[in-house]
C-alpha cells in the first residue's frame, strides 16, 4: 500500500513538571496515553524530543546570584573584570550578570556591535554608515555611543539594554564601564581579567585573550561548572544554557542528557517492543527574518541522544532529478525512475549535483530546530514533541 504521509509531528502535553518528579515515567506516560487515545502506530526509528527545560526543572538544576557571585569571586579575587561579548537578554544573561555584578567592585562590560554573537541588533548598519563609524576599526566608549546613536531598544523587547545591563551592575554595588568593539584584545587596555561571555566563538576569544598576555580569561563554562553551596550545576556547559528562572536565580542546561535520553528509548521499547530515537533539544538553530535573531543560544541544539540520531541525511534532490536527469519521462514511469534513483543512490552524496541543495546538517539540529518550533516557548504546553516518518523516502 502507498503512504501518503511524510513526516507527521505532534507536540504532546504533560503534566507541569517540578523538582524530583520521575520525569522518565511522565514521558512514557504521557507518549503512550496519547498514542492510545490518538490510535497512533509507534514505529522503528520514530523520534522522541524532550525539552531541556523540563529535564533540568526536574533535576532541580538552578544557581541563584549569590551562588554566582560566590563562583565569581573565586575566580576574581580583585573584584575586577572585563566581561567579553555578551548577549542582548533578559532571558539569556541579564539573571547571570546580576550574579557576576555581585561578586565584583568593577565591571568592563564589552559589547561587540552593531550586533551581537547571536543577531540581537544594537544599532543598524545604516546607523554606522551614517555616521562612518566601521565596527572593525573602531572602539566607542558609552559617551560616544549616545552622543552617536542615542537611545536604542530592541525591536522585539522594547528595551534598551546598554541602560539595563547598566542598571542590573549598579544595582549591585558595582561600577560598570561600557565599551563597544569588535576586537577581544581591546579589553585588555582596561583589565588583564576576563570573563569570555559569547556562546560559540568562546574558545577562539579566550585564545586571542590567553595569546595576548591576559593574565586570568574564563568562559561560561567554567562558572558553575560545581555545585556551589548546594547548588545546581552543569560540569560541562556551567551557565551556558542557562535561562532566567526568578529575577533573582537561572535554571542551567540540564545534566546527564545522554543516559536520560537512552533511559527513555529503553524503558520505551521495554512497553512498546518498539525502539524509537530519543533525545534532549533546547534552542533551534535557524534565523529570524525580521529580527535576524539566529535563535540558537543555547551552546548546543541537543545536549543529549540516542545513537541512532547521529550523522547527516544523505538525501537526493528530487526536483533536480525531476528536471534534469528524467524530464522526458512523467507519472508511473517518472515516480519509477526515481523511486529506484533513490535506492540505487550513493552512501555518500556530499558534492554530487543529484544532492545539490539538500543542506546535509547535523540530525540532531535539524529535528531539535522542528522540535523546539513545534514546542514553542510559551504556553502550548508540549515539552514532549513526536516525530514520525521523518526517516522515510519517496521510495519507501
Amino acid at each position: 500500500m502507498a503512504k501518503h504521509l511524510g513526516t507527521v509531528v505532534r507536540g504532546i502535553r504533560t503534566p507541569i513538571i517540578s523538582q524530583n518528579d520521575d520525569l522518565v515515567k511522565i514521558v512514557i506516560d504521557s507518549l503512550l496515553n496519547t498514542v492510545n487515545s490518538e490510535n497512533i502506530t509507534l514505529q522503528k526509528r520514530d523520534v522522541l524530543g524532550i525539552t531541556e527545560a523540563v529535564v533540568a526543572r526536574a533535576q532541580g538544576n538552578y544557581a541563584n546570584a549569590d551562588h554566582i557571585a560566590e563562583d565569581i569571586r573565586k575566580k576574581f579575587p580583585g573584584k575586577t573584570a572585563g566581561i567579553v561579548f555578551p548577549i542582548l537578554s533578559r532571558n539569556r544573561f541579564a539573571a547571570c550578570l546580576r550574579g557576576i555584578a555581585r561578586g565584583l567592585d568593577k565591571v568592563f562590560v564589552m559589547l561587540s556591535y552593531p550586533s551581537d554573537e547571536v543577531g540581537n541588533h544594537l544599532v543598524e548598519y545604516d546607523d554606522l554608515d551614517n555616521c562612518d563609524i566601521n565596527p572593525f576599526t573602531d572602539v566607542l566608549d558609552e559617551r560616544k555611543y549616545r552622543e552617536l546613536f542615542g537611545e536604542k531598544v530592541h525591536v522585539f523587547t522594547g528595551i534598551d539594554y546598554v541602560e539595563h545591563y547598566k542598571e542590573i551592575i549598579e544595582n549591585e554595588g558595582a561600577e560598570p564601564v561600557f565599551i563597544f568593539a569588535n576586537s577581544p584584545k581591546e579589553i585588555l587596555k582596561h583589565t588583564e581579567h576576563v570573563l569570555c561571555c559569547d556562546i560559540h566563538t568562546r574558545e577562539r576569544t579566550k585564545r586571542l585573550l590567553t595569546k595576548a598576555g591576559a593574565k586570568s580569561v574564563f568562559t561560561l563554562d567554567d562558572v558553575m561548572n560545581k555545585p556551589v553551596n548546594g547548588s545546581g550545576y552543569n560540569d560541562v556547559y556551567g551557565l551556558l544554557g542557562s535561562n532566567k528562572a526568578t529575577e533573582d536565580s537561572v535554571k542551567l542546561f540540564p545534566r546527564d542528557s545522554e543516559a536520560f535520553a537512552q533511559k527513555v528509548q529503553a524503558m520505551i521499547k521495554e512497553k512498546s517492543g518498539i525502539e524509537i530515537e530519543v533525545m534532549v533539544y533546547g534552542d533551534g538553530a535557524f534565523k529570524d527574518p525580521v529580527g535576524r535573531i539566529w535563535e540558537l543560544a543555547d551552546p548546543v541544539v541537543s545536549p543529549g541522544y540516542t545513537s541512532g540520531l547521529a550523522g547527516t541525511p544523505n538525501e537526493i534532490k528530487l526536483k533536480y532529478l525531476a528536471d534534469s536527469k528524467f524530464s522526458g519521462l512523467s507519472g508511473d514511469e517518472l515516480k519509477e525512475a526515481i523511486s529506484e534513483e533513490i535506492r540505487k543512490k550513493d552512501v555518500n552524496l556530499i558534492g554530487k549535483a543529484e544532492s545539490g541543495g539538500t543542506t546535509p546538517r547535523r540530525y540532531t539540529d535539524l529535528l531539535g530546530s522542528l522540535c523546539d518550533l513545534t514546542s514553542g516557548s510559551g504556553d502550548k504546553g508540549t515539552p514532549v514533541v513526536l516525530i514520525q516518518g521523518y526517516f522515510d523516502n519517496y521510495a519507501d
